[in-house]
């Protein structure tokens, strides 16, 4: 009993290191995700998404990467805008995007496993986002996008749906003028506290099950898995094998980053690290809500498209920076601190805390819980609860 409860010590003193080190990053992430929310309305989405054209697709990515980082409530926006007239292969050129563009992400990986990631990132996401719409132009027949339409009119529950469906951006005078007026502050406030909500348990399975791994599994099980000794080998196993892992692991958006700092540092390829972190769209229960929203069919389209394109970009990634010199020689990513000390980590989380704390005094001064409980309520109720909020 001792040696057990040693290891889950060990383990949760993990997670806990690592959720210091990158608290004040998730703080600021989601405080500029939100300001962009409360200014950016959804059926503004929907109309800037007619076509597949490649200006539309980069439109997507744009508002994608400036949107929530959360997965389900990605899927769920994307169902969403689908459903009022974007065009289908635009709104999961957003969903991605809202994934594995977002500036909290970025951060995160800077700061647990280096700039050079966060910019292969941010590449290979545009390339995957690109090679998706290859796909679909290639295997994605019109008969195929009515059935997903007709499936996703039928409105079944996935998650996030209230969230999805709730408009509460502020759209009347200049941006600054919006984001710092009465209005906007509430706006803000709900969208922060929302993503937070949406994605907490993400974060917390991620930290966890990276600090149960960091702890227990030793670097030589790694190594072999990920094929170490067989450079060349590892080079096309890691791009292969990083989405499987990802599916398996259950841990979607950001929660994957602690993962996959832990990866690295096991032996899993550069390119390994980018698509199992590009795969939080394909784990088992966004397959299931895929299923929900757009059809059997239409989910293993995604599936087969999304893994696909995720293990070439992972592949090219790879491939393009190691001739530009840019894959880390050093395997020393950020797992662990060995305690808290008075650094500038320590400094910036107390001032970012402070915001947040500031953003969840406006959220519950606004009838914020009442609109946190639609989070997950279909439509026409999630509609008529933003309703009672702005006219109440």
């Amino acid at each position: 009993m001792t040696g057990i409860a040693t290891a889950i010590g060990a383990a949760i003193s993990f997670a806990f290191a690592m959720s210091w080190e990158i608290l004040w990053a998730l703080v600021l992430g989601f405080g500029l995700s939100a300001i962009v929310q409360a200014v950016v309305s959804k059926s503004e989405m929907s109309r800037l998404l007619p076509d597949d054209s490649p200006r539309t697709l980069m439109i997507a990515a744009c508002l994608g990467a400036a949107s929530s980082s959360c997965s389900y409530a990605a899927v769920a926006l994307a169902r969403s805008i689908f459903r009022t007239g974007a065009n289908f292969t635009a709104a999961m050129a957003f969903e991605f995007a809202s994934t594995n563009l977002v500036i909290e992400l970025g951060i995160i990986m800077v700061l647990l496993l280096g700039w050079q990631f966060t910019l292969a990132e941010f590449v290979g996401g545009l390339l995957m986002i690109a090679i998706l719409a290859v796909l679909f132009k290639a295997f994605l027949r019109p008969a195929l996008v009515r059935e997903a339409r007709e499936q996703a009119e039928r409105g079944l529950v996935g998650a996030m749906e209230g969230h999805a469906e709730m408009a509460m951006s502020v759209t009347d005078g200049p941006l600054i003028q919006r984001i710092f007026s009465p209005g906007g502050f509430t706006a803000v406030s709900h969208s922060f506290v929302m993503d937070w909500a949406a994605i907490w348990r993400d974060i917390a399975g991620g930290l966890l099950l990276a600090g149960a791994l960091a702890a227990w599994v030793p670097t030589e099980f790694w190594q072999r898995f990920f094929l170490v000794r067989h450079p060349v080998a590892a080079l096309f196993w890691g791009p292969l094998v990083g989405p499987i892992v990802a599916m398996l692991s259950f841990v979607c958006s950001i929660g994957n980053v602690p993962l996959a700092a832990v990866l690295w540092n096991g032996g899993i390829s550069f390119g390994g690290v980018i698509s199992f972190i590009f795969a939080d769209l394909i784990v088992l229960p966004i397959l299931n809500i895929y299923r929900k929203y757009y059809g059997g069919r239409v989910a293993l389209f995604l599936l087969a498209t999304s893994y696909t394109a995720m293990v070439m970009a992972g592949l090219m990634v790879e491939l393009v920076f190691k001739a530009f010199g840019l894959v880390p020689r050093e395997r020393a990513a950020v797992v662990v601190e060995p305690h808290v000390t008075l650094n500038y980590t320590t400094g910036l989380n107390v001032i970012f805390l402070g915001l947040a704390g500031v953003l969840l005094v406006r959220f519950f001064k606004t009838n914020g819980p009442t609109m946190l409980r639609m989070m997950n309520v279909p439509r026409g109720h999630a509609s008529h609860a933003e309703h009672r909020h702005h006219t109440g």
